[in-house]
């Protein structure tokens, strides 16, 4: 299963994060996104500790498509500078990600 991974992004609406969602779904690059709406995000932004309410998108993939995923949402998001992490899905249900791989192009 070492090929496969989850990206998370932060957007700060639901309306944002289901546009990013549907674009990498369009592509085929995404085989699924779990929207999280009520994140409260603290961070360092501009020398100062700022917050924002955000929504979280959870993105499975494959760890080939992940350059191109990451592309797609900074090319698509609203932030200067957005959250686009991969973590390797190291384990799980060997028929999710069967689907998963059906899932993608």
């Amino acid at each position: 299963m070492s090929d496969h991974a989850v990206i998370l992004v932060t957007a700060p609406s639901v309306t944002e994060a289901e546009q990013i969602a549907t674009l990498l779904l369009d592509r085929r690059l995404i085989a699924c996104a779990n929207l999280v709406p009520g994140v409260t995000s603290l961070f360092r932004w501009e020398g100062k500790i700022d917050r924002a309410d955000e929504v979280l998108l959870v993105m499975k993939t494959r760890q080939d498509l992940v350059a191109r995923v990451t592309q797609a949402v900074v090319e698509a998001h609203s932030y200067e500078v957005c959250e686009a992490i991969a973590l390797p899905i190291i384990g799980g249900s060997e028929a999710y990600v069967r689907w998963i791989d059906e899932s993608l192009g």
